[in-house]
């Protein structure tokens, strides 16, 4: 995918967290789009296109915080993973939680994986950077419009 543009989706309520999760993927220099939802009803109205988001892409990859307002992060990726159309996206949790009842439940709703941001900003920043290389760099995500396998 190095050379496809990316589509994101960040779920995040933190203007700060916001402007440093773009800043640490625009280091990288790579083609990506970040499209942010501020709130978890946001998310799925832009994953479902609806309400304004009609013609919004799909993301590949989604960055998803666990709290939330309106709609809480464990409800969305529920919603997203319970949904034949949105869950092959991948759904990497993103939050401040170290619970490990927190990390349980996102790892039993399907999320790909659960990171807890950290608290230092260089450590923030390295920590977005892996999940650009990860996810954009090595992972083959799947096709923005998933076609039928035939498993015959």
């Amino acid at each position: 995918m190095k050379n496809a543009l990316v589509n994101i989706l960040l779920v995040e309520d933190n203007p700060g967290d916001v402007i440093l999760t773009k800043e640490a993927f625009a280091e990288n220099k790579l083609r990506n789009e970040i499209h942010v939802a501020s709130d978890g009803a946001e998310a799925l109205a832009y994953l479902r296109r609806e309400a304004g988001y009609e013609s919004t892409p799909r993301p590949d990859i989604i960055l998803l915080d666990l709290n939330l307002p309106k709609l809480g992060g464990r409800e969305v990726l529920k919603a997203i993973k319970s949904d034949p159309k949105l869950k092959s996206i991948p759904v990497v949790i993103l939050t401040t939680s170290a619970d490990e009842v927190d990390i349980c439940e996102a790892y039993r709703a399907h999320a790909n994986c659960f990171i807890t941001k950290p608290v230092d900003l260089d450590q923030f920043l390295k920590a977005i950077q892996t999940v650009h290389s990860f996810w954009i760099d090595i992972v083959k995500l799947p096709p923005a419009v998933e076609t039928e396998v035939n498993h015959e």
